[in-house]
């Protein structure tokens, strides 16, 4: 076995080399960064007050904001009140003389945080560390082939090379460890909410860390065996480096509509952002360093990808299959400024995509802006959208925050629906308060379908928060079918609030609550909790997201031929479901309306009656067949909104919504 090393030296440009330990050159990325021991040896300035200041406040928002706790005792046994009290005990018998390591202290708040197998609940570690990833310069991907599961190197760092270690190469040891074992081992410690989101982010954390939410890695570097693409059996020693990742869309402390809509897997988002980073520097130069950023001209990142003003955000293409042709789009992130714009693009990269069907991508979807995963779902169905609603738990705290938002003073966020039943709760004893939806339901079905083909969606388990809501009301309105490419999605339903959001919550509209229990945490530390808990609708309604996830109708395991291959036999597998679905299709165009009557022209397909309705009162009821229809409606005025619904065999299957 022969052995290639990259050595630990900083990394600052592409000119910097390590020599491999067989005389062979080594070249590491074109990247600005530094060795994690470099980086560590300035870390650490937390006095024993700052510490226990933290604990308090992780407290308090345990104790009166996190609105999993209840469910999270009773499924996981997770007692994060007991284990922060414990902690707090043991720092006050502490001097600032016999204080443990501060890395042990950041070890044990996150342990706990941790324990309640919540993304959405977290302790960030402060300065130096937050902002900052730890990275090796390569991704491992799982593949499943001929009944056993491989992993297999998928991307490298440009500027990366070392002997026989290439894209496919397969890894087959961890530090020593069966690489198996290890992504199980490493999922343990970042814990998800079911077995399947636990090995997703084992493996994503063995070459990728951002460390605002996760450790800094315990060794320097790792010892990685793999066999090459030749058949030969190598190892490669590749030390940690540490850079600055790219920043969050939005501010998370700030009172805004976005802050407070906020439904986000921290650790997934930062991933994402450090993958654009690793992997994507084409794209981090369109968007300027603006994450999600939206341009003012379409560009397409790949030759067969249609232009997109939102290159972070969504790749659409035409994908062929088996089964036929079909439309495919896939959506990074939520975390969009503009839930508005986002879904317009939406609408326009599909209405460029063939109608025979469409695949719709949420992989590794972190979530973001609660807005716009629920604004996505009218334009794919005929159905009218009811945004999934959120209970806050019933607690002093909650009540005053509520009662201070009751009325939108500051125009970004109206708490009034949940007032009532938080302040009768005080009489009641109800655990959690009554559940109203975030997404306001006007603008949820403010366009109406534009897509009439059929929609496969696919998930997996990095899908968490604002994805697993989006996933959750596709299956709730029957949207269509979901192909999963693990059992479930991560099993994340909440709104997120952030301490220091919390903290602001209580600052404003002035004069400040002067009883306020939140206080200034130090050196840009922070905490995140689930505030509102979501409830599904539909079928499934009243059911929490939180732990239970959205379960798809069909499971694909990834093959060699998609990790390395454009995601070949997954398409194909998405493909063959679209094929076994109607097609439909309802085109209006409307004329006039001229002396008062309007000229209705219809093109329809897999329909057999049409209903118009004009600003929500039937017009005209109407039996078609498959081609042109032509109806004409008397009293009509300009600016009235037509609503044309088809229905096959009784059943509503297709709708546009068009204005006069």
């Amino acid at each position: 076995m022969s052995r290639s090393e990259q050595s630990a030296t900083d990394v600052n440009s592409l000119s910097d080399r390590a020599t491999a330990r067989d005389g062979q050159r080594v070249d590491v990325p074109n990247f600005a960064s530094e060795a994690l021991g470099t980086f560590l040896a300035g870390a650490g300035t937390l006095t024993l007050q700052q510490r226990r200041l933290i604990v308090d406040q992780a407290l308090l928002i345990i104790e009166s904001n996190y609105v999993h706790l209840p469910l999270k005792e009773a499924m996981h046994a997770a007692n994060p009140v007991r284990r922060l009290r414990m902690l707090r005990t043991r720092l006050d018998r502490q001097t600032a003389s016999t204080m443990e390591p501060e890395w042990l202290f950041h070890s044990q708040v996150s342990s706990i945080f941790h324990s309640t197998r919540d993304l959405h609940t977290n302790y960030l570690l402060p300065a130096p560390f937050a902002g900052q990833i730890a990275f090796l310069p390569f991704r491992i991907e799982k593949a499943h082939d001929a009944g056993a599961d491989h992993y297999l190197v998928t991307r490298i760092v440009g500027g990366f090379h070392a002997d026989g270690f290439g894209i496919g190469a397969e890894i087959t040891h961890w530090n020593g460890t069966p690489i198996a074992r290890a992504v199980a081992v490493n999922g343990a410690r970042f814990a998800g909410s079911n077995d399947s989101a636990n090995l997703a982010r084992g493996l994503d954390s063995l070459t990728l860390r951002p460390l605002v939410i996760q450790l800094p890695p315990e060794e320097e570097w790792v010892t990685v065996s793999f066999v090459g693409g030749d058949g030969v059996a190598r190892e490669l020693r590749a030390p940690w480096q540490i850079a600055t990742n790219l920043p969050p869309v939005t501010d998370h402390d700030a009172v805004s509509v976005a802050a407070t809509s906020m439904g986000l897997d921290l650790d997934s988002d930062e991933k994402s952002r450090a993958m654009k980073l690793l992997y994507r520097p084409d794209v981090v130069t369109l968007e300027d360093g603006q994450t999600s950023a939206e341009l003012v001209e379409p560009v397409a990142v790949e030759g067969a990808d249609i232009a997109t003003t939102m290159p972070g955000v969504f790749r659409a293409r035409e994908v062929s299959t088996t089964s036929g042709t079909f439309g495919y789009v896939r959506i990074f992130t939520f975390s969009v400024e503009d839930p508005v714009a986002f879904r317009d693009e939406f609408v326009r990269l599909t209405g460029l995509l063939p109608r025979r069907g469409l695949i719709v991508d949420v992989r590794d979807n972190g979530g973001g802006h609660i807005f716009a995963s629920e604004f996505l779902l009218q334009t794919m169905t005929p159905r009218a959208i009811s945004p999934e609603p959120v209970q806050f738990i019933s607690t002093p705290l909650n009540l005053r925050i509520v009662r201070r938002h009751k009325n939108n003073p500051t125009g970004q966020i109206d708490l009034g629906p949940w007032f009532e039943s938080i302040e009768q709760a005080t009489e009641t004893g109800a655990t959690y308060s009554a559940a109203h939806p975030i997404t306001p339901a006007a603008e949820a079905n403010e366009i109406g379908q534009t897509y009439h083909g059929p929609v496969v969606l696919i998930t997996d388990a990095r899908c968490y928060s604002a994805t697993d809501i989006f996933a959750a009301g596709f299956a709730d309105h029957q949207v269509g079918r979901i192909l999963g490419v693990d059992d479930n999605t991560g099993a994340g339903g909440a709104n997120v609030w952030t301490h220091g959001l919390l903290s602001a919550l209580l600052r404003v509209p002035e004069p400040a609550d002067a009883e306020s229990p939140y206080r200034a945490l130090p050196s840009g530390a922070n905490l995140r909790t689930a505030i509102r808990r979501t409830l599904r609708v539909g079928a499934a309604a009243g059911t929490p997201v939180e732990d239970l996830g959205v379960r798809p109708d069909a499971v694909h395991r990834m093959t060699r031929n998609d990790v390395l291959g454009e995601n070949v036999d997954l398409l194909a597998a998405a493909g063959q479901l679209l094929a076994s679905m109607p097609v439909r299709r309802l085109d209006v165009v409307v004329g006039g309306p001229a002396a008062g009557v309007a000229t209705v022209d219809l093109t329809v397909a897999g329909i057999d009656r049409i209903d118009l309705y004009l600003d929500s009162r039937p017009r005209v009821s109407e039996d078609v067949a498959d081609g042109g229809v032509h109806m004409t409606i008397a009293d009509v005025v300009p600016g009235q909104k037509l609503s044309a619904y088809g229905f096959a065999a009784g059943e509503l299957v297709a709708a546009r919504l068009v204005t006069i």
